[in-house]
């Protein structure tokens, strides 16, 4: 028999799609276990081999963990958001939201060049992603969430008497009140 590597892996990875067979499961019974990898930077026009080369321990492991029987929750997603996006942008004379986009999903961008795109090419090395559970920290309904965040501490105190955080507004009193003391 004559081992066609092609065919076995769109065989398989066809399979693996269309039966979700990496993706966890909410109210399983078994145990949990999480395996959380780095999430490439797309701000580039395709993968390098750091970035599968990092993955390939964390696959054999969640791998492993599930033939134990735990249910795996093996993510991906992407840090798609910033300087390495924007500067990627500003190189080819694109936005940002548009770059991010194409060197994901793959397709043409705006200089014509045909991108493989990031997914498509972690799909054809056939890891074991939970890609129902993806992230893409350019998507608003990601950031708005570390915006919000970002916003409670930028507008907050540790007060050691008290012992926890407090809004800004009372260190401001605080301050003022010294102030007049003096």
């Amino acid at each position: 028999m004559k081992y066609n590597p092609n065919e076995i892996e769109t065989k398989w990875q066809q399979y693996w799609a269309e039966n979700q067979t990496f993706a966890a499961k909410n109210n399983s019974e078994k145990p949990k276990h999480y395996v959380l990898d780095m999430f490439p930077y797309p701000s580039g026009a395709g993968l390098h081999v750091g970035h599968p080369l990092g993955y390939i321990a964390s696959d054999v492991y969640s791998r492993f963990k599930r033939h134990q029987g735990f249910n795996v929750l093996h993510p991906m997603g992407y840090d798609s958001f910033g300087l390495p996006a924007e500067q990627y942008a500003i190189q080819t004379g694109q936005r940002p939201e548009d770059t991010t986009r194409v060197n994901i999903d793959g397709g043409v961008d705006k200089e014509g060049k045909q991108i493989a795109g990031y997914r498509k090419q972690l799909d054809k090395i056939g890891f074991s992603f939970d890609w129902s559970r993806e992230v893409r920290t350019s998507n608003p309904d990601y950031y708005k969430h570390t915006q919000w965040i970002f916003i409670q501490l930028f507008n907050s105190w540790y007060n050691k008497n008290a012992d926890k955080a407090e809004d800004i507004a009372t260190l401001i009193a605080l301050c003022k009140k010294k102030e007049m003391q003096r």
